[in-house]
């Protein structure tokens, strides 16, 4: 019932969103975004052309921005920059409408992903002088199929937005099926012990662990499912919330947006350590500014009285 409830509640949101984003994708409105960006792409150390790649990824999907990346020619950094920057942020429309569901504030989400993306590719570009020769793709060759006419553009719209919905269900039924049994045969409470230094470090109660593990696991999207559960039964506070959130938001479906980039033959590794020491270090300072700014506020109080 909770996996039925959570698909509906996910649902209303990635299906308009899917479909508004699956209409634009027809439209010269996309385009125009990407030809307004791409004189901007050289502080990054990218061409011109790979703000394809950028707009899109950052509106549909990893998978989507994968699908660009294979039409054209790039070298190794310059796959790799967008890589690191899409892993930050990447379909940004349904993450952030899920976040805002589980009762955050859209635009710290934006910020947060956004400025990361931007940090790491300008200093990945200027770390970096390798990666100069042509990068070779390895599994995926891209459709190109084109759609074209009102109805069939929008038909195609809903199919990836039920799509969407189908997916979820498939992810989040059994995800809220296997939680409930670890709940009452006692093995989360089990992981949460297990992880209560981990989020201890990060500045969070140990009854984070669940939503932190989801969110790792599983991404924003599907691990929402189990965030919302989590926020209603274990009573998270604001605080540890959007500190679960941010570190997420940097470093989430670790195993899934890890291994998407391995076709297009570039070091997933580096990749998946940038995400995750990003997202420990980022959580860790938020926490420690936040603690010191409610120190110096029960103060204040404290003089007042």
């Amino acid at each position: 019932m909770v996996g039925l409830q959570t698909t509906w509640t996910l649902g209303k949101v990635i299906f308009p969103v899917t479909l508004i984003v699956g209409i634009l994708q027809h439209t010269p409105i996309l385009q125009y975004i990407i030809q307004a960006i791409a004189p901007l792409m050289g502080i990054f150390g990218l061409s011109g052309e790979a703000a394809i790649p950028l707009v899109i990824g950052n509106f549909l999907n990893l998978y989507a921005a994968i699908g660009a990346i294979l039409t054209l020619d790039l070298t190794v950094k310059e796959v790799f920059i967008l890589a690191v920057m899409l892993s930050f942020s990447h379909n940004l429309l349904v993450e952030s409408t899920v976040a805002a569901k589980v009762g955050l504030k859209i635009w710290i989400i934006l910020l947060v992903r956004l400025g990361l993306a931007f940090i790491s590719g300008i200093i990945i570009n200027l770390a970096w002088s390798g990666g100069q020769e042509s990068a070779q793709y390895g599994l995926i060759t891209k459709s190109d199929t084109i759609v074209e006419g009102f109805f069939p553009i929008l038909l195609d719209a809903v199919q990836r937005g039920l799509m969407g919905i189908v997916q979820l269900a498939i992810i989040v039924i059994p995800l809220m099926v296997v939680v409930q049994f670890l709940k009452e045969l006692g093995w989360l409470a089990v992981f949460s012990k297990w992880m209560a230094p981990f989020t201890k470090v990060l500045g969070m109660k140990e009854n984070t662990s669940t939503t932190m593990a989801a969110g790792l696991l599983f991404g924003l999207a599907y691990g929402a499912g189990v965030m919302i559960q989590a926020v209603k039964e274990d009573n998270v506070s604001k605080k540890d919330l959007t500190l679960a959130f941010i570190f997420l938001v940097a470093c989430h479906a670790v195993v899934e947006d890890t291994l998407i980039f391995i076709p297009l033959g570039i070091p997933v590794w580096p990749l998946l350590l940038i995400r995750l020491f990003t997202a420990i270090l980022l959580t860790i300072v938020v926490a420690f500014v936040w603690k010191r700014i409610e120190v110096s506020k029960r103060k204040e109080a404290s003089y007042e009285h």
